[in-house]
């Protein structure tokens, strides 16, 4: 039997509880959906629904196992109590250690096999940090758990709709942090963790990989900067050297529309901007949020906590239902 996805708090003051209770009342649309529960706190969630007015029934579980016979007719629930009552769009630094430990419950169980995944809600980052979290964000402290020997594990974040993947080399931190972190090395490693994590999560034997150059047009041959010569060009022949269909440096203005995006699997990207505009314009709700590269399956929806519209109802589970979707048929390539 397939193991059900775990589903994160995400902020308690966001839309994260919308979108769980909207995603199970859409269960039958998902083609093959595999069961998915969620790690938050049943009084939360069973305020949010009646707010909203959507009929969905909350079931507390003890175990992951459990979600299987009660998924048709109600929302499993692993219980993590929020240390205060949570109001909608306005986030609460005591609720944060619940968030924390609610990412921290569902790796977990990905990891011993009792999730086939997880499918992480938003977080607020700054509320994390101010109640402790030393990450950037959820791509970094994932790797923390998913690593082995006391070293993280070596990951991307990839994001990806029907049109278009992208990977970003360096990610939350500023544009001049990201320059000064580039570097060959950094841009070979995540050009392989991205072809492997194709392979073996999304079957694309011999994946093409576009890579973007840094500074408008490449650097045109240096004229306008010289890091894509000095940086950017020597890994793409190192890549190319090992066997990795790779190509560029490109010019990051010209490589996103659609007769250039059918010409490669994946764009790998300098920073989080350059990654994240293209693939925002093109599907907004679609987008799916993949970190590859783990010994677990990770998706999320790529859009963030929407404190103005939390509790309207006026959600968009798009993005979700498609990070269920992904982590479900990613489950199904792990097991083939």
């Amino acid at each position: 039997m397939t193991a059900p996805v775990a589903v994160t708090m995400g902020e308690p003051a966001g839309i994260g509880g919308e979108l769980t209770l909207k995603a199970w009342l859409a269960r039958h649309a998902i083609a093959d959906a595999t069961p998915f529960f969620a790690i938050d706190d049943p009084q939360r969630l069973d305020a949010t629904a009646r707010r909203m007015g959507l009929n969905v029934p909350t079931r507390p579980i003890a175990v992951p196992g459990e979600s299987a016979t009660i998924f048709r007719d109600a929302l499993p629930v692993l219980p993590q109590p929020l240390a205060m009552p949570s109001e909608p769009g306005r986030p609460d630094a005591r609720n944060a250690q619940a968030a924390i430990d609610s990412i921290t419950r569902a790796a977990l169980l990905a990891r011993e096999g009792t999730a086939s995944g997880l499918v992480t809600n938003p977080v607020q980052k700054k509320v994390l940090q101010d109640g402790g979290f030393r990450h950037p964000g959820h791509t970094e402290y994932l790797a923390e758990l998913g690593g082995s020997d006391g070293k993280p594990a070596s990951v991307v974040m990839m994001l990806a709709c029907r049109e278009l993947r992208v990977v970003p080399v360096t990610i939350h931190v500023s544009l001049r942090r990201a320059i000064d972190l580039l570097s060959t090395d950094r841009i070979v490693e995540a050009a392989h963790v991205t072809v492997a994590g194709l392979r073996r999560d999304l079957a694309l034997a011999s994946p093409r990989v576009a890579v973007a150059g840094l500074n408008p047009h490449a650097g045109e041959e240096g004229t306008m900067g010289d890091e894509d010569l000095r940086i950017v060009k020597p890994a793409i022949e190192r890549l190319r050297a090992e066997g990795v269909d790779v190509r560029g440096p490109l010019p990051p203005d010209t490589m996103f529309h659609a007769a250039a995006r059918a010409t490669y699997d994946v764009a790998l990207c300098m920073y989080h901007d350059q990654a994240l505009i293209p693939i925002k314009t093109i599907d907004f709700s679609g987008g799916v949020n993949v970190t590859l590269g783990l010994p677990f399956i990770r998706t999320s929806p790529d859009h963030g906590t929407a404190l103005d519209i939390a509790g309207t109802g006026r959600a968009d589970p798009t993005s979700f239902l498609a990070a269920l979707d992904m982590a479900s048929d990613m489950a199904r390539r792990r097991r083939a």
